[in-house]
């Protein structure tokens, strides 16, 4: 399984110059790929493009929302930003959190599994460079987006419930998780991925939690709750909590001493895991030490960056 790393504002606010030298570390230690998460603070996009100046790493979103950006719009900036980073990037997006959507964008957020499968249906052509026109229940999408030399990045859905699975396995190369731990990616996530894949190439499943090396693993997880509060009030996050079996974020990190931590990746990895989105959490030394570990990979001696 292969690790990548969280950069941006996930680890905490940070400058153009602090997020450059997140992904170069990275990639020096062996990263396969540096993710960034669209929130209140840098744009996802423009963010690994500024970051696309270090080479020998992959870069990703994780995720980037769609409803406030059209299928033409998006891209067109994805395009760009593939193009800008030498066809390194991987194209993360989801739904959204319903709440955020209506309350902060005044956007509909009903049937989200609905609404992104004819969303992805135009946002596919649009990314091989392919004109659409397309006029739906949701979605009215006429044009083409032309950016010489930029590929078609890979697309990975971000996606939790039932109908989501079915759409990302359809219609998507894989899902992004979040919050979401080793049981429920073993009987709920990936088997139903893999069942609406079917016949199609092996899906992605990049699995981010909040990670962390440490001696105090109750002080750790109770900080990681404290920050990540707002998911267990969500209904998209409070479902897989639950069908995890615990109370909050920080019952789902990945918290312990070196071997701990390493056991749990390796848990995940068992139980259908692809890719590790590790977003490192606490101090910047912990932050440090914690990436130490999972490059080292000491418990069983892997190579850098990966666990097996």
């Amino acid at each position: 399984m292969d690790i990548g790393v969280a950069v941006g504002d996930l680890r905490g606010p940070t400058t153009a110059a602090g997020l450059e030298e997140q992904v170069r570390d990275a990639a020096t230690s062996g990263f396969r790929t540096a993710w960034a998460s669209q929130a209140l603070g840098w744009d996802a996009l423009t963010a690994l493009a500024v970051a696309g100046r270090v080479p020998g790493i992959a870069l990703g979103t994780a995720v980037l929302p769609v409803p406030q950006r059209h299928p033409l719009v998006l891209a067109g900036q994805a395009l760009s930003t593939q193009a800008a980073v030498d066809g390194r990037l991987v194209l993360g997006v989801g739904a959204g959190i319903g709440a955020m959507l209506g309350a902060m964008f005044g956007a509909p957020h009903d049937r989200p599994a609905r609404r992104m499968r004819e969303y992805l249906a135009v946002l596919r052509p649009l990314l091989r460079g392919e004109p659409v026109d397309h006029h739906g229940p949701a979605l009215t999408a006429v044009g083409a987006v032309d950016v010489p030399g930029a590929t078609p990045p890979p697309v990975l859905l971000a996606a939790l419930g039932p109908a989501m699975l079915r759409v990302a396995g359809e219609l998507a190369d894989g899902t992004v998780t979040w919050l979401t731990g080793p049981r429920t990616l073993h009987e709920h996530v990936v088997p139903r991925l893999v069942r609406a894949a079917a016949g199609r190439a092996a899906p992605r499943v990049v699995v981010g939690l909040p990670v962390c090396v440490t001696t105090d693993d109750a002080a750790v997880r109770a900080r990681i709750a404290e920050r990540f509060a707002q998911a267990g009030r969500v209904p998209e996050y409070r479902a897989v909590l639950d069908r995890e079996g615990v109370a909050d974020a920080g019952g789902v990190a990945v918290v312990g001493d070196e071997d701990a931590v390493l056991r749990q990746v390796h848990r995940l990895r068992d139980a259908g895991a692809t890719e590790f989105l590790a977003a490192p959490f606490g101090t910047p030394d912990e932050q440090r030490r914690t990436l130490r570990v999972l490059a080292g990979g000491r418990s069983g001696g892997e190579p850098s960056g990966r666990t097996g």
